[in-house]
Order: C-alpha cells, then structure tokens, then sequence
C-alpha cells in the first residue's frame, strides 16, 4: 500500500537523520502512517462483513426466486446473484457491476441502472419496464440498509398474441424510445437492414414517420419501399411495424401469409374496386366482419362526401396520394368512426390497395366539442358586442321618446305613436337582454333565493301564460336549501320553459314542475360536462309534448335554431335559458326521445352560508325632486350624451358634458369648479372610465359615480370595487332610472 510505503520510509529517515527533533518527527510521522492504514484495513474488513452480511441476508430472501436476482454495493459491484441469475448469467467474476452483467441483454444498461438505482435511493424501490432483443424485461430495484441495493429481472419474452413474441412476427418490426434510439429489432427486419442500427435515421430515408404513410427503408440489397403502422407502446416507446411493398428489392410477402394477422394494427388489402380481399384479426374486430364473409369497403363506412369508389380508384390509379379520412361506420346503433389511410402496392396480377384503419371515435368527439365550443364562443362575443352597440342605440331612442312623452299628454294625437315607440324599443332591449343572457354578459343581481318561494310567487303568471289546454302541475319539496341567483332571471329561466313545453303540446297535456335537493359525492360527467360533488337544488321542468329527436338535441341550446315556422319564435328561449343558468354557476340537461315527451333538469349549487346579506328592500319609486347640483357628463355616443344632458337638466342639475376622458380630465383641470357626480360611460376610445375616475378622484376624493355602459357589470367589477362610492347603471335606461340613480348619490 502507498500509505504503508511512505511509513516505511519515514521511519528510515528517521534513522538515518542526527537531528534528534527531526528524528522525533519522522518517527511520529511513521506512527501516524502505520495507524492510518491499520484503521481504514480495519474499516474495509468491516464493509466487507456487512457486505456479506447483507448478501446473506438478501439470498435467503431470494436464493429460490425463479426470477435473476443480484445485490450490488452503492458503486454498482455485484455482491450476490441467486440460482436463476447463475443460470442466466453465469456465475461471473469478482468485483464485476451489474452493468457488465447485463450488457448482453439491453441497449445502454448504465443509463437505465444509474436511473433506477438513483430512484430508489430517494422513494426506497423503483421499476420500469426495458424492451429488450428477447422481449420486454421488468426490472425493478429495492434500497437495503444505508448503501445495499437489490435488483429482480422479470422477463416476459411472449408479450404478442397467439404466443409468439415479436421475435417470431415474418413482418419486419422495431421499437424505438422517445429519442429515437432503437430498442429493439426483430429477426425480419435485420434480415432486409443486414445487421442492427441504433438509430431511426439510420433505418428511415424520411423522417419523421407517418403511420400509414410509404416510407424508404435503408435494406442491405438497396432502398425498399414499405408501408408504416406505428402504434404507442409502453413508457413513450413507439411499435413500428413495417409492410414491404411487392417488387422491391427486399423479400416480397405472399398473398396467402403477408405477416400482418397478429399485427396490433388494423390492416386490409383492398382491390381498386373496394372488395375486401383479406383483413387482419385487429380489422375485423375493428368493423365487425366475418371472415368467411367480407363485404366491400362501401358497406362499412360513408361520410366521404362524394363516390367512395372514385376515392379508391384515384388512388389505386396513382392520380392521387392516399392521404387519411375519417368515415363513419355504418352499422353500430351508437356513432362510431374510423380514420383510413390508403396506400398503392403493385403486384403479378395489377395495381391494389392496402389500407390502414384506426378508431377515430374518440378524436372525432373531441373535434366535434371543440368545433362547438369555438363556434358558441364566436356566437357569445358576436352577442356581446352586438349588444353594447344596441344597447346605445336603444337608449337614445327610448330616452328622447321619454323627452317627447314629457311634452305630450294622452289627448295628443301623437301621444300613442310615441307609446307604441316606446313599447317596441322596450321589446329590443328585452330581445337584447336574451343575447346577452346567452352570451353570459348580462348584469345579474344575486340574492337568496328559496325555490318553493319563487314558484309560489310565480304561480299565477304561469297559469296565465300556458291556456286552457294546458295543466300546471307544482310539486316543489319543502326541504331544499336556498341558491343564490338572480331572482328575476330565474324566473325568466322558468317562464322560457313553460312557454317551451306548453308550444310543445298543441293538443293539450300536463306541464310538471318539480324541485329535489340532491348530493353528489363524487363529480357527475353527463352531455360532456362535469357537474363537481356538493349539494344542489334540482329543478325539473317534464311536460308530454312530442318529445326532441337525437339529432335536434344537440342544438336546441344554440341560440336562433327553432323548430317553429317563421314568425312564432326568436329561437332564443332556451339559449337564454342556458345563458342565466351558467351564468348563475348551475348546470342545464335535457331528457328526450320521440314520443316520450322532454325534461329539463336544472342543477344550482345550495347556498347555506348564514351570513349572506339579505337584499335591502327596495322603496317605490317617486317622482325625482328637482335637482340641485354639478353633474360631470362623460360619453362618447353623441346622441345618449344629447338625451342624458337635457334629462338631467330638466331636473335642474348643471350638467357639463364630455365627450370623453382626456376632455373630462381637461375640465376638471380647473380648481375652482365644483363637481357632485360623474357621470361616465366605462368603454370609450383611448382611456376608459374607471381609469379617468381613478386619476380624477386623487384631486376630488368626495365626488361620487355613476358607472354606464351597455356591458354587463361583472365585466368591470373588480375596478368598479376600488373606486369608492360608485353605482352601476346599465343600458338602456329610461329618464327616470338615470335622474333616480343620479338623486340616489346626491341625497
């Protein structure tokens, strides 16, 4: 040893030096050397026993264990192997790694290890599954003690059906990692590659690969042509399965054995016509076929959109490429659908088809929500914008109606001409309040709100609404908690059914409202929405009309799409009704079939929390005293700026007028005016109202505001919060609510 040499030599030194300190020295130097190495002899003995010690104690765990076992220190030294690692590796040397040992079976073992052993020794075990030349191994490993570790090798070499592994599959096949290293490679195809590639450009002319797709294959003999199927393997590896195309320079596959029945993809050879001339196990159980009896290609699907036997003959006359569709299956009661990728093989008796089929249900649903989630949000902002422009239209007609209605008595000849006027810019705003229920942008204001309650209330206007024919049937439950909505667009929501279900059934029958408290203890997936657990108030509104067929029920939400002839309906009840409900935080359904009448089920989350403020009450309204005050004015629209002017100079207020917020804050700019109220719209070109209140209120802290706009309030509700003393006023508003709402600051 090193250490044992230099004490050897100090202490020589130290006879041979005449200086008696320096001799003292040496020698205590050899002292210290000698000692060093008795303690770390001493301390490699003692790793060494518990080396031992641990090895024993691992293989009486596992010496009978049919699986390959080994124990291994921290450095990755083999410290044991059991009988089956014996036969299956060898007894192997001393002080050999694991590594070593398994350097025969996978690709890159000390990557694998290194990961594995690093796992364990943070979590204490760790395994993964390793595609090997053999077949699939399970290695998995355990932390013992403070640096022991023991490694178990489960091999599952026959992982395909039928009990033959991929080894033994006459279709060419490989696996490759995430990275594109190969894994594993069966015997067909490194007979047509002539040896082992460890990368997928090295096999591949064009990357990436596209299943279904031709591709050129870098055989021994030259390039081969072949067909890919890629399905997803465990851990991020993908399959690749290989169809050489006949008369190419690898090993062309017979017709009566061409490798692909156990191949986990669905495969079938076609003839230009589209006979099915043979499937594999996957396609047959993929669209149901019998192999005694195959049908063409026609009878399985549709939903092309023009001659399937034009599509197979364009592509088997090489006129063009065989690209994927989706089609739909014919058969199954339920909507299924599959993706087919065609591809041109040429063989002795012409030109064919071979076609690789998958399920594509699942990717077509998700396609269909998307379409329709993009569509209804395109609708919803469509609605919300549109509305803000009416809503400032509406409010200059019906308030400079108002303005008229204040010099006209009801013996003017004009007087119902401006009432009919009037009533009909109502109806517009009420048209455009269903557009922006739709769009969840209408203004709500929620409260407590017991069920039983609002349908007593609402009694007898439902009664009135349905007719004669028509019987209203109420089973409201007494034990259902409160919900918190808008009490007024509830009843908006209950009306719109009603109506609904009473146009449902010209002929007479019985509408039935009931409500149930429900509790969901795990979250309920139904229609493509998830209603999350609690407790919800349920309402039912079940009538016995004709009922709504399948292909309707998907669109009966959409705001516009009616059943009825031109002139009976807007098409927005019930996509009003979706509108309120969401917004509100509940949850809408429909029950339906030919015949059997619908039911709509209402979901609103239970509101039980005690210190939910009560609404204050509100007082009838009076006639505005006359008004004494400075109004700030600021909106953009020329014409409701005209109307809200003179409505509140009518009431004597002083109003100064802007038509927007660099112009208001140039007003204010002076310090000797005073100014009681602001009066601003929120959106406006350049800044918007919260922001030029926010800077004109650090100069005038006391004054207070009133926020309009044709949106809805929670659109700005978190900047409306900070500024103190401020209102909303929503679009359209009448004279009155605007000189009210202003006089409600005031005094």
């Amino acid at each position: 040893m090193p250490l044992l040499a230099v004490a050897a030599g100090c202490a020589v030194a130290a006879f041979v030096l005449v200086d008696g300190r320096a001799r003292l020295a040496l020698l205590a130097a050899a002292g210290s050397f000698l000692c060093l190495v008795v303690i770390l002899r001493a301390a490699r003995a003692l790793a060494a026993r518990r080396a031992r010690v641990f090895a024993a104690r691992a293989g009486a765990v596992v010496a009978e264990d049919a699986a390959p076992c080994f124990t291994t220190d921290a450095d990755g030294q083999v410290l044991y192997r059991n009988r089956a690692a014996v036969a299956r590796f060898g007894a192997g040397g001393g002080g050999q790694t694991l590594v070593a040992a398994l350097g025969d079976v996978f690709a890159h073992p000390s990557a694998v290890l290194y990961r594995l052993q690093s796992r364990a020794a943070n979590l204490g075990a760790a395994r993964e599954d390793v595609v090997t030349r053999r077949g699939h191994i399970r290695l998995s490993v355990h932390k013992v003690g403070e640096a022991g570790f023991l490694w178990r090798l489960e091999e599952m070499l026959n992982r395909s059906g039928g009990n033959r592994g991929a080894e033994g599959l006459s279709l060419p096949m490989l696996v490759a990692g995430r990275t594109g290293a190969i894994l594993f490679m069966n015997e067909a195809l490194r007979r047509i590659l002539g040896g082992r590639p460890r990368t997928l450009d090295r096999v591949f002319a064009h990357l990436p690969l596209q299943s279904g797709q031709e591709t050129v294959v870098s055989g021994i003999d030259g390039p081969v042509r072949a067909l890919v199927a890629e399905i997803e393997g465990a851990g991020e590896r993908r399959e690749i399965y290989l169809l050489p195309v006949p008369g190419c320079p690898a090993e062309p596959l017979p017709a009566a054995d061409w490798g692909g029945e156990d191949l986990p993809v669905a495969l079938l050879r076609l003839a230009p016509t589209g006979a099915i001339l043979s499937a594999n196990r996957r396609a047959r159980d993929l669209f149901g076929l019998d192999p005694a009896a195959l049908p063409a290609l026609g009878d399985l699907v549709e939903g092309l959109g023009r001659s399937l036997r034009d599509w197979l003959g364009d592509v088997a006359e090489g006129r063009m490429p065989g690209r994927a569709e989706v089609l739909r299956l014919r058969q199954p009661a339920e909507e299924r659908f599959v993706q087919i990728a065609l591809h041109r093989v040429e063989s002795a008796t012409g030109a064919g088809l071979m076609a690789v089929a998958s399920d594509a249900t699942a990717l077509k649903v998700l396609e269909a929500q998307f379409t329709q989630s993009q569509k209804m949000q395109a609708v919803g902002q469509l609605a919300g914008g549109v509305a803000h422009d009416f809503n400032n239209l509406l409010t200059a007609i019906s308030g400079h109606c108002d303005l008229l209605l204040l010099r006209h008595d009801r013996g003017d000849p004009d007087y119902p001409d401006l009432v009919q006027i009037h009533q009909n810019a109502n109806r517009a705003a009420s048209l455009v309040g269903q557009l922006l229920a739709f769009s969840r942008k209408q203004t709500l204001k929620p409260e407590r709100i017991d069920i039983a309650e609002a349908l007593s209330d609402l009694t007898h206007l439902l009664g009135r609404l349905i007719g004669e024919k028509v019987t209203l049937d109420l089973a409201p439950a007494e034990d259902v908690g409160p919900i918190r909505a808008d009490r007024r667009q509830l009843e908006q929501v209950l009306i719109n059914l009603v109506v609904n279900a009473r146009d449902a059934m010209p002929r007479g029958g019985t509408i039935r409202i009931s409500t149930r408290e429900t509790h969901l203890a795990a979250p309920m997936l139904r229609d493509r929405a998830e209603v999350p657990a609690g407790d919800y108030a349920v309402i039912e509104v079940a009538d016995e009309g004709e009922g709504i067929p399948p292909d309707l029920r998907a669109k009966i939400f959409e705001p516009f799409f009616s059943t009825k002839r031109p002139g009976e309906g807007t098409g927005l009840g019930l996509s009003t009704v979706y509108g309120i409900v969401k917004q509100t935080g509940g949850f809408v359904f429909v029950d339906s079939g030919p015949g059997q009448g619908a039911t709509f089920t209402l979901y609103f989350p239970i509101n039980r929390a005690e210190d939910t403020p009560a609404p204050a009450p509100q007082p009838a309204r009076a006639a505005p005293r006359q008004g004494q005050g400075v109004v700030l004015l600021v909106e953009d629209e020329a014409p409701v700026r005209a109307f809200a002017s003179r409505a509140l100079r009518l009431r004597g207020y002083t109003v100064l007028e802007a038509d927007s917020a660099e112009q208001a804050l140039e007003t204010l700019a002076d310090p000797a005016l005073s100014v009681d109220v602001f009066v601003t719209d929120v959106i406006m070109p350049g800044m918007d109202g919260p922001s030029w209140v926010r800077k004109a209120l650090e100069g005038r802290p006391g004054v207070r505001v009133v926020f309009v706009s044709g949106y809805a309030e929670d659109t700005f509700a978190d900047a409306q919060a900070e500024i103190p003393n401020s209102v909303f006023l929503p679009k359209p508003f009448s004279l009155d609510d605007l000189t009210t709402t202003v006089q409600g600051q005031l005094h």
